[in-house]
């Protein structure tokens, strides 16, 4: 499987900050936010735990004192809220509420298992960390 997986750490990153602030400002952006109830909520925390989870991750852009979690068990996670979301207007009935209020939701979390699928399990070594270890 590690054949399909092209895209580094650091870019896996960058995409995880993005689709935090995206997933945060979607219902403002995509003009739900009145609707109210889980449509609105469940992006908003989705958003909020990716941010906070990615400045924990061990990869390039995590914050470096604090670091702790495998890049490995953050794919996992990216995994299973990508298919919550993807799977949520469906669970909790808010399908019928509009094309701008369940389709970014579902479009964002199929498009982040692909991202998953696709990305590094390990964060690249910098020449830097290599001097330090030497």
């Amino acid at each position: 499987m590690n054949s399909i997986r092209f895209l580094p750490t650091a870019v896996h990153g960058v995409f995880d900050y993005a689709g935090a602030i995206g997933l945060i400002a979607s219902p403002f952006i995509f003009g739900f936010a009145d609707v109210g109830g889980i449509a609105v909520f469940l992006p908003i925390v989705l958003g909020a735990g990716l941010l906070i989870y990615s400045l924990l991750t061990d990869y390039e852009l995590g914050i470096p004192v604090v670091k702790f979690i495998p890049m490995s068990v953050h794919l996992s996670v990216d995994f299973v809220a990508s298919a919550f979301l993807a799977a949520a207007p469906f669970l909790f009935g808010y399908k019928n509420l509009g094309l701008n209020v369940w389709l970014p939701q579902v479009i964002a979390g199929i498009s982040v298992i692909l991202l998953v699928l696709v990305s590094k399990t390990d964060p690249q070594v910098s020449a830097t960390s290599l001097t330090a270890a030497a």
